[in-house]
């Protein structure tokens, strides 16, 4: 068993860090496109650009985050009764949502309904990192 957790925890980290970088140059992306008229080739360039990191990269690293973290859950079930791990999960729900968010706001920018502001867009951009800030030091720290 030792050698498949180890196999999985090193697939988990892996995604998690795709996840995290599409997630960040995702809302970057945003920030950049709210600045451009709907019709210009920039802006055209841009929702593709969106498109694909959301579909080929983010989405798919988010997934299997969740596969290989349930995956190393079932090999290690001693740490389901650990509190830290608990509000792990919940921040990791927090960030699946906040992608969902992001192929939202990717669609309505595609479509030229987007009411958020670059600023918005710009505070939006911090919620990953913080949240992931939060992630890692529950894993390291193990505090409760």
């Amino acid at each position: 068993m030792g050698s498949i957790y180890l196999w999985t925890k090193v697939v988990h980290i892996f995604a998690v860090i795709a996840w995290m970088a599409g997630l960040l140059y995702l809302y970057r992306l945003f920030i950049y496109h709210v600045g451009y008229n709907k019709e210009t080739s920039n802006a055209r360039m841009l929702e593709v650009m969106e498109r694909r990191l959301l579909r080929a990269i983010t989405i798919p690293a988010m997934l299997v985050t969740w596969v290989a973290g349930f995956t190393m859950l079932s090999l290690n079930p001693a740490f389901l009764s650990q509190g830290w791990l608990h509000i792990k999960l919940l921040l990791v729900v927090m960030l699946s949502v906040f992608t969902m968010y992001g192929a939202r706001i990717r669609r309505q920018l595609a479509e030229g309904n987007n009411s958020l502001t670059s600023f918005q867009l710009r505070v939006l951009n911090e919620v990953p990192t913080v949240l992931l800030f939060a992630v890692v030091a529950l894993v390291v720290f193990k505090a409760f």
